[in-house]
């Protein structure tokens, strides 16, 4: 299968292959994301060794698929080692040995699960890459984990004899709508871009997610069939998803539950008084925001103190709201197009959104201009006793705001007489409690536009809809 989109990836990869030195890259990225398949695929002619890690394995285990894995490159068995410095010894004694021109990937996948406590992987491997593959300029090292904080820690920053090694990094990201929607057409899966924006409001942008939908399936089938079904990969996929990305994940799935009943997302005071499982917060947040399971904003002309933690992944969104707790095949049929699944509907486009806002400044005409984004919420006070919310807010160098109105809806979205009255007492709060002397326009971003009334035209400065994601 071919690759598709990571352009940006490819490229780096590129210019690691046509490098005239040693090259250490490490790649990381949440489950699911596709990490493995760009190495194999991008570098599948100058693989000359690759090895992953077993989960919870013993250091026999590790040492054993080691043994098999070298085995299969060189044809030739051997004793298995009983360390991991006499498998790099083993494995230094293969590579000298290669003949030809060109570059040659080592590629170790899985490196968290490799390095267990007391196998001493690190250390040997820090010998490995200074005391042989620094020196030749035919390497390229390709490590590779899930647990992205571990391979920051541990890599990236390392302090000890990996200090500053890393040549190359790549966090590598959930695909864009425009990717997904590439994605599943080179599967043979031909959907409305409606259609794709329900299942990204399920699947996010996980390649291997997005592999359940089949060819003739709407998203509602794919949807059921993949989180209600019994086979279904997505039913049991949170159970899984944390606990093989983190030590004591209790403290992270109890963050992310709570960080799902707020769509508006909690401060750092908010999640302080609700943290009860133990553990360094700033730690758990950290791990959360390195592998994309949250992201974190600072509120409109408010400093970094005042940051808004909000969940960013949409799998972990639609489990808690539709499938914790339900089960039986059809569950989603059931429930889709009913209030509930509507109000959800929104909330999960605004996560969508605030991914896209680059797409989203292109088509308002302000990609060149600088600017900050965020969602903004008052809550009333004597002061200013009526409350408002904006589900995001662009503010540009250009002393000017975009208040963005994001609706998901299946036709166009009409604002009556009683929605105009809200809009206007929405701006007008926001210009109130903010005192700001900035232009404010008001965005609608919707999936099939505005219907054409009176209102709109008056309140409206500007429409777009969600067919720029897939530009």
């Amino acid at each position: 299968m071919a690759l598709i989109g990571r352009e940006q990836e490819i490229d780096k990869l590129n210019r690691l292959l046509k490098s005239r030195e040693p090259e250490f890259l490490a790649i990381y990225g949440r489950r699911r994301i596709g990490k493995t398949f760009l190495i194999d695929q991008h570098f599948k002619k100058q693989l000359c060794f690759d090895l992953i890690g077993q989960k919870d394995g013993t250091l026999k285990e590790q040492l054993s698929n080691f043994d098999q894995a070298l085995t299969k490159c060189t044809r030739k068995q051997r004793t298995c080692p009983n360390s991991w410095q006499e498998a790099f010894q083993q494995l230094e004694a293969h590579l000298r040995g290669l003949r030809g021109q060109g570059k040659r990937v080592i590629f170790l996948d899985e490196l968290p699960w490799l390095a267990g406590p007391r196998a001493r992987f690190m250390e040997a491997l820090q010998h490995f890459w200074n005391s042989f593959l620094s020196k030749d300029e035919r390497f390229i090292l390709v490590v590779c984990g899930s647990a992205a904080s571990w391979m920051i820690a541990q890599v990236i920053d390392a302090k000890g004899g990996l200090h500053n090694r890393v040549t190359a990094r790549i966090k590598l990201e959930p695909f864009t709508l425009a990717e997904s929607a590439r994605f599943l057409k080179s599967r043979g899966v031909n959907l409305t871009p409606y259609d794709q924006l329900t299942l990204a409001t399920v699947m996010g942008g996980v390649p291997h997610y997005l592999k359940e939908v089949q060819p003739g399936q709407s998203a509602v089938q794919a949807i059921d069939a993949s989180c209600f079904g019994k086979q279904g990969l997505l039913r049991d996929e949170f159970k899984r998803l944390f606990s093989s990305l983190f030590d004591n994940s209790d403290r992270h799935v109890e963050i992310v539950r709570e960080l799902a009943k707020h769509p508006q997302g909690l401060t750092r005071k908010d999640l302080t008084k609700i943290y009860k499982t133990g553990g360094r917060l700033s730690h758990t947040l950290s791990e959360l925001g390195e592998s994309g399971f949250i992201n974190i904003q600072n509120p409109f002309e408010k400093s970094s103190r005042d940051a808004i933690y909000r969940l960013a992944d949409e799998y972990s969104l639609f489990y808690l709201k539709w499938i914790a707790g339900k089960r039986g095949t059809g569950s989603f049929a059931k429930k889709f197009n009913t209030p509930a699944w509507r109000a959800w509907s929104g909330y999960a486009l605004e996560s969508i959104a605030h991914k896209h806002v680059e797409k989203i400044k292109a088509e308002i005409g302000i990609d060149k201009i600088e600017s900050e984004h965020c969602s903004w919420v008052h809550r009333p006070n004597k002061t200013f006793p009526k409350g408002a919310q904006v589900d995001l807010l662009l503010d540009r160098a250009d002393r000017s705001i975009n208040l963005i109105e994001i609706k998901f809806s299946e036709g166009p979205f009409t604002i009556n007489k009683a929605y105009s009255e809200e809009l206007r007492r929405k701006v007008q709060v926001f210009k109130d409690v903010t005192g700001t002397k900035k232009n404010v326009f008001l965005t609608f971003l919707t999936t099939h536009g505005l219907t054409d009334n009176a209102y709109a035209k008056e309140l409206v400065d500007l429409p777009i809809t969600t067919e720029c994601f897939f530009k």
